[in-house]
């Protein structure tokens, strides 16, 4: 037996250890090369002091170590330490049995359930975790901590694969989680990675580790380009959050995403939450559901970005087949002159704007109060569904990218024309 299989044998074991001023007794989380124990559920012997989490005792301090007689709450407490779990595809990614992701599934994969695993130590299961992502072209990514942007402490990092999520507890790995394989797949430019708002992960990881997030789909920035192309050229007043965007553009409710609202709830109420350990399984589980919906959320926002294209390209293929180009026109000035499907963007960015104005309010800066929809008529209005959580109706035209940014003095004078530009975001 090998001195990692060794201390490895410890794990979940209560033990009793004698200081020179005092004697804790506690159940093992892990036995560090360094000498160190990190124990959890620790109390002190002489005056019952219950500590909460985890304390690290380093090797040097440590005169005696006994292990007392095992309790039955002990055998409970070792049977209960499941640091492994599966989501239900049918109850918390419902989408996928109406979308066609070929991204998402293979023939390999168990597709009724999403596995989650927690990596809190290298020798067994960090190897085969980094393998597995290596393999991937996109990833979902998401990140837990105590702090704000770069000053956050990160506690854990989520990575999503097709049916897997893995939970690195980077307060126990630390920074050699990110030595040993973390830096290559996150600074690897030819794994997509797929989260939702980038500036504070890319911020903490650059602060605390040195690591530059690359090859990045932001989910809050695409919902802001579809947002501008559906208005016309408006930018909201505030972005989304990821339980909104989910909401809006994989048309789940709000008691399907009850977990995404309950992590935001925790993180406000106690951030600290995040230093708990052993984690308890509820909480392992929200993590997990924070990450699963990004990969179907990029392959759904991608389709309405390139809406307007596609739409463009058919109508470019029905007119040809209408109105054939005579072969020895092509290259004469006639057919370089801009086609009138192409001209039809104008129009249409026109139309939406006209259609944007009368459905938000604007603010004093042009931006539109996306969150304050004005009410529909009730033939619109979807049956009576909380128009504040669905998705709003279509402007007049398909909604689609729309490549012509307004320009000062162009549209109809009725039309109060965006102050924003992308420039902007």
């Amino acid at each position: 037996m090998d001195d990692f299989q060794f201390m490895d044998s410890f794990k979940r074991k209560r033990i009793k250890l004698t200081l020179k001023t005092a004697t804790f007794l506690g159940i093992v989380q892990r036995i560090n090369a360094n000498k160190t124990v990190i124990l959890e559920d620790v109390v002190d012997v002489k005056n019952g002091r219950k500590f909460p989490g985890v304390k690290l005792f380093f090797g040097h301090e440590i005169l005696n170590v006994e292990f007392p007689n095992v309790t039955k709450t002990d055998r409970d407490n070792t049977s209960d330490h499941r640091p492994e779990g599966h989501l239900t595809v049918a109850e918390f990614q419902p989408y996928r049995k109406s979308l066609i992701l070929r991204e998402l599934t293979s023939d390999d994969d168990d597709e009724s359930h999403v596995n989650f695993v927690v990596i809190d130590e290298f020798h067994e299961k960090f190897g085969p975790a980094m393998m597995h992502i290596r393999k991937q072209q996109v990833i979902g990514i998401g990140a837990d901590g105590v702090g704000t942007f770069q000053h956050e402490r990160l506690c854990w990092l989520q990575i999503a694969t097709k049916n897997k999520v893995y939970l690195f507890d980077i307060l126990l790995l630390g920074a050699r989680a990110f030595k040993n394989g973390l830096s290559m797949i996150l600074e690897n430019n030819h794994i997509l990675k797929v989260t939702h708002d980038c500036r504070s992960l890319a911020g903490c990881l650059m602060a605390q580790f040195g690591v530059n997030l690359t090859n990045v789909f932001d989910t809050q920035v695409a919902d802001i380009l579809c947002f501008y192309t559906e208005t016309g050229g408006f930018l909201p007043d505030r972005v989304s959050t990821l339980p909104k965007v989910v909401s809006l553009h994989l048309k789940m409710s709000s008691s399907q995403l009850s977990s995404l609202n309950i992590k935001s709830l925790l993180t406000k109420e106690d951030k600290e939450v995040w230093y708990v350990r052993p984690c308890p399984l509820s909480l392992l589980k929200v993590m997990a559901l924070s990450v699963i919906h990004l990969q179907p959320l990029r392959l759904v926002l991608l389709d309405a970005l390139m809406a307007d294209y596609t739409g463009l390209v058919d109508s470019y293929l029905s007119g040809s087949r209408e109105e054939p180009v005579h072969m020895q026109n092509i290259g004469s000035s006639s057919v370089l002159e801009l086609p009138r499907e192409l001209r039809e963007l104008e129009h249409t960015r026109q139309k939406r704007q006209k259609w944007a104005v009368d459905r938000y309010p604007v603010t004093e800066q042009g931006l539109l109060e996306r969150s304050n929809p004005r009410p529909l008529p009730s033939s619109q209005n979807g049956q009576g569904q909380d128009t504040a959580t669905q998705r709003q109706p279509d402007p007049p035209v398909p909604s689609a990218v729309a490549p012509v940014v307004p320009a000062p003095g162009q549209g109809p004078a009725e039309t109060p024309r965006p102050s924003n530009t992308l420039g902007g975001l």
